[in-house]
């Protein structure tokens, strides 16, 4: 600690005395509130995030690269409704994302308006540590349901990474070299280079390259403290590098482009909470082809065609760990290949004509996934392996859709209206196993003055089922009944939001929100009983076998209720706050009459999410691992070349999650309590000249200690510098 502050005073002293001699300074890329700026996630159509009648964050990538952020998910972590778990764990650390409450499968995450999603996992759900800041040009976030623009998982909210295209004409390129600490033994060390070439007549391209390697901590808590007791735990790594390549052409009538992305990362893992695995490792890969073009066919008319295909694939294997002093192990492997592709094709056509802006349009989303499994023991009893292979199946699914929205001014109306506007849209999906569904949704808001805006919202939205929960072909023998269940139906939502916005002196603005969002037939997976013995008799008589299976179903109805509050303050050209605050509370509701007999052959049905039978009506008070949250930034600016920022952040006391083998024959999930926390980050950012500049950064300055997931550690205090060269050779 006592370095870097005196790396800070010596920079802020060099500063002062090169500030009078500086004739030219490196544009200010440390100021990173814009108050107006544009969003088209919102609406489809490019339109002042202060006039949206929604709630919306644009995150831009002068936020994003010049913060010293070490991740995406620590960059949306700031953000309010949103809390994502694994921030602060060991680099490679699972991330999931929950916005609004809504399950971490339930937020909607597109690359350039195309979803992205992890279809070979088990709930399609997304690992956020796989995304990256290469090749973004800004985020943007829609919180609340829009299913309508958007389909499929778009219940918590949307968040819409978009890439860069062309700049200024002429050359671009920046380099960053990244180096830190983050505990006793660990390390971190990553580069990043990116390229821009851009023509006179609109042709540009773009290529990045970053690559990051890891040494990172003990990912689990060790609590043993039997000094006799053998242990081999080891410190677990992480290796990321993204690789991003975009050419394009752009002007007044045509916008077009392709792009290709391919992530590759590897992790060390651990067996669960507190259990440390020394042979475990993931590997990830995946390659993602974006592709659109957009013709200008009108002053108000624009037809867009917008593309994606995505395939990934993650290994993982579980080698043989050593037991006992002696160099024992226990004689088992596994591994895993599990492979996915993703494909969109999409058309659309915008009108904007005397207070009317209408989108719309047709696509199809396809997915796939299959899967290979090994699994080898061997004991006094001999050897036992087991495999399989979903290849054969041929696991599918697709989604054809058309939608509507149109946004009215009330001036198309009279004068007197003008400061009304009313948006509304529509979507109908046909997914090839459950069939039809449709979303639709309504907009209104009043301008209250020029610098205000009251806004409500009711909308309704669905998320459908994955494909391991449809088609999973494992099957008990004694009932037949298979864990997949092609008879799913989509989890649907229905969500209504009241806020206000208000802007002050161009310098201030605020936004206030009240959300309720209802979700049924939520997917659940559950365990199956002998319809024939007593649920007090269950699991009692080992003479008998009462197991019938487990599968998935629609049988839960979840109620989150929220208030959000944010904030930006530019006081002068030195000073700015930033801050919100977000408040939930949930309810999960089960119902017998729920159930499909026809899947459960009438037997008992356990939810493994908690372990109650539902053979009564079951309540569930409050959301796992989704807290209650604020965050607060101060910038001060004392020098044109020198940034200085202080963060907090604090998140709530919730549950989290474990294995309670005393809930039911064979256990589920329990409750455990974990505390609240606050963190402190402080961090500089210092302009040598037009082209050089220098950020450091203390991570969790007090060295707090906290959790995210019971038996996972956190990172401790961290320390980093970042080095940083820019180049522009403009025609």
């Amino acid at each position: 600690m006592k370095k870097f502050f005196t790396l800070v005073l010596a920079l802020s002293v060099t500063s002062q005395a090169q500030e009078k001699a500086r004739v030219t300074v490196q544009p200010d890329s440390a100021k990173v509130y814009q108050l107006k700026e544009v969003i088209v996630t919102a609406t489809r159509t490019e339109k002042n995030s202060v006039d949206v009648g929604r709630s919306v964050t644009v995150i831009s990538n002068d936020r994003l690269r010049n913060s010293m952020y070490q991740s995406v998910a620590e960059a949306l972590s700031q953000q309010e409704g949103i809390y994502i778990v694994g921030t602060g764990q060991n680099s490679g650390a699972f991330q999931s994302l929950f916005m609004r409450g809504a399950g971490s499968n339930q937020t909607a995450i597109l690359v350039d308006d195309i979803r992205i999603t992890d279809p070979s996992s088990t709930n399609n759900a997304l690992d956020i540590s796989e995304l990256s800041f290469a090749g973004v040009d800004r985020v943007e976030l829609v919180r609340g349901s829009h299913s309508t623009l958007y389909g499929s998982s778009a219940i918590g909210g949307v968040m819409n990474i978009i890439t860069q295209k062309n700049r200024t004409p002429g050359i671009h390129a920046d380099a960053e070299v990244r180096s830190g600490v983050f505990g006793q033994g660990t390390s971190l060390f990553s580069e990043n280079l990116f390229l821009n070439y851009t023509h006179p007549t609109g042709l540009y391209f773009n290529a990045e390259i970053s690559n990051a390697n890891v040494k990172g901590l003990d990912a689990t808590v060790d609590t043993v403290t039997n000094p006799n007791a053998f242990k081999n735990r080891d410190k677990d790594g992480f290796v990321k590098q993204d690789m991003v390549g975009k050419v394009g052409f752009r002007d007044d009538r045509f916008d077009i482009y392709a792009s290709y992305k391919r992530t590759y990362q590897k992790a060390d893992l651990d067996k669960s909470a507190y259990k440390d695995d020394d042979n475990y490792t993931i590997d990830f890969k995946r390659n993602l082809f974006t592709y659109g073009a957009a013709y200008q066919v009108s002053k108000n008319v624009n037809i867009k065609y917008l593309g994606g295909f995505s395939d990934m694939q993650r290994y993982a294997v579980d080698d043989s760990s050593v037991v006992d002093k002696l160099g024992n192990n226990d004689h088992t492997f596994s591994d895993g290949t599990y492979k996915g592709t993703m494909a969109t094709n999409e058309l659309q056509a915008t009108l904007r004509i005397n207070g009317v802006d209408a989108v719309v349009g047709a696509g199809l989303y396809k997915e796939t996934m299959t899967s290979k499994t090994y699994f080898y023991t061997r004991s006094s009893y001999g050897v036992y392996e087991s495999r399989t292979d979903l290849d054969p199946l041929g696991l599918e699914a697709q989604t054809k859709n058309i939608f509507a929205h149109v946004d009215v001014n009330g001036a198309l109306v009279s004068d007197e209206l003008s400061r009304v506007s009313l948006a509304a849209g529509a979507r109908s999906n046909s997914h090839s196993t459950f069939g039809a569904s449709t979303t639709f949704e309504i907009n209104p808001s009043v301008k209250v003055t020029d610098n205000a805006l009251l806004f409500a919202s009711y909308s309704t939205g669905f998320n459908a089922p994955s494909l391991y929960q449809l088609f999973a072909p494992s099957k008990d023998y004694t009932s037949g009944i298979t864990r997949g269940n092609k008879n799913l139906q989509p989890e649907t939502s229905s969500s209504y939001e009241i806020g206000f916005k208000q802007s002050i002196g161009g310098s201030t603005f605020f936004t206030v929100s009240y959300f309720n969002t209802i979700v049924k037939n939520a997917i659940e997976y559950v365990y199956l009983w002998d319809k024939n013995v007593p649920v007090a008799d269950l699991g009692k008589d080992f003479t008998r076998n009462d197991y019938r299976g487990d599968t998935y179903l629609n049988i839960g109805k979840q109620t989150t209720k929220g208030f959000e509050i944010s904030f930006t303050s530019i006081v002068n050209e030195q000073i700015s706050f930033s801050g919100n605050m977000s408040i939930l509370s949930g309810v999960l509701n089960y119902s017998p009459s729920d159930i499909d007999n026809a899947q459960t052959g009438g037997n008992h049905v356990q939810s493994y999410n908690n372990g109650a039978f539902i053979n009564k009506e079951v309540e569930s008070l409050g959301l796992t691992r989704r807290p209650n949250t604020a965050n607060l930034s101060f910038h001060y600016k004392p020098l044109v070349s020198l940034a200085f920022r202080l963060d907090a952040r604090y998140a709530g006391a919730r549950d989290d999650i474990y294995y309670d083998s005393k809930r039911g024959p064979y256990g589920a999930l329990g409750t455990v309590p974990v505390s609240d926390y606050v963190l402190i980050d402080i961090s500089q950012r210092y302009v040598v000249d037009n082209h050089f500049s220098v950020s450091a950064r203390v991570e969790n300055v007090f060295d707090t200690k906290y959790a995210e997931i019971n038996g996972f550690s956190t990172r401790g205090r961290g320390l980093y510098l970042s080095l940083k060269y820019l180049f522009d050779q403009t025609f």
